[in-house]
């Protein structure tokens, strides 16, 4: 396959073309100077130039808090931006791959969301993320995700490590849930479901369903050091208050990716390998 993969130097972004140039495909990943997703005229070029088969959207605009206070920048960028993106991979017959988030719900049913289940967000980032995911169209595959990290890039494994080199003590939340996703296990699933041009709405995370806290206690485990020195608090506990609202529950469902291809295994397993990164 030729993919085009936006958002290039992105965690997600550097292991898919990592892993797709391994695997023989032809892969250009800008990064966003290079290829900005909101200059319509930069992307068609780009389109028609390289002629990519699939077009992994990994561009968007991720800062969750700073969403909050221009909502109306989040909606251009991850929203508006996807659906001329989709547009111009029609033209051309390449698949879009769209990639969405967990926060698309509202985080208070009591099990792991499914596909089908009715998306109600609560903060501008996650509004912005579903006029997204509607702008795709159904003929798209949008892939939602949670809690990722990887070896490179700002991630909660890095900011784990870096702290815990600081402080005595850690406080992460404990009433927040969630599947962390390593960037290698889901640049493996999107580049399954970009082979096949699956269509439709796919949640892919690993396994392992944890709260932030006990997350942090694993990755402090994985590197190394004693995971009592992480502390429970509540998100209405937390100093200051962060702007935008965080789902409860963000455990997403996997069935549909298990059905058809190998699920993604648990986070836990090569964390030692990751955080050995920010932890040398």
């Amino acid at each position: 396959m030729r993919l085009l993969v936006t958002g290039g130097g992105g965690q997600l972004a550097t292991d898919l073309a990592a892993l797709a140039s391994a695997a023989g495909h032809t892969v250009d990943a800008p990064s966003r100077r290079a290829l900005d997703i909101c200059e319509t005229n930069d992307v068609r070029s780009a389109v028609e130039t390289g002629r990519p088969d699939v077009i992994v959207n990994c561009a968007a605009w991720t800062a969750v808090d700073a969403c909050e206070d221009n909502e109306e920048r989040a909606v251009q960028v991850n929203g508006t931006a996807v659906g001329v993106l989709a547009e111009i991979a029609a033209d051309h017959g390449a698949h879009l791959v769209q990639l969405s988030t967990d926060y698309v719900f509202d985080g208070t049913k009591s099990a792991p969301y499914v596909e089908h289940d009715k998306p109600n967000p609560q903060s501008a980032y996650g509004r912005s993320k579903r006029v997204g995911e509607a702008l795709a169209g159904s003929t798209s595959s949008v892939v939602r995700t949670s809690w990722v990290y990887s070896k490179h890039g700002g991630n909660m494994a890095a900011t784990i490590c870096r702290v815990a080199a600081e402080r005595d003590t850690l406080k992460f939340v404990s009433d927040q849930r969630g599947h962390p996703t390593h960037t290698v296990h889901l640049a493996k699933a999107v580049l399954n479901i970009a082979r096949e041009r699956a269509s439709g709405l796919w949640h892919c995370t690993n396994a392992g369903e944890v709260s932030w806290f006990e997350f942090a206690q694993a990755v402090m485990r994985a590197a190394g050091h004693d995971p009592a020195r992480v502390l429970p608090i509540l998100t209405t506990d937390l100093v200051p208050a962060r702007p935008a609202p965080r789902p409860t529950n963000s455990v997403l469902a996997n069935t549909r990716y298990g059905e058809h291809f190998a699920p993604l295994p648990d986070f836990r397993d090569d964390l030692h390998d990751v955080v050995s990164v920010y932890d040398a």
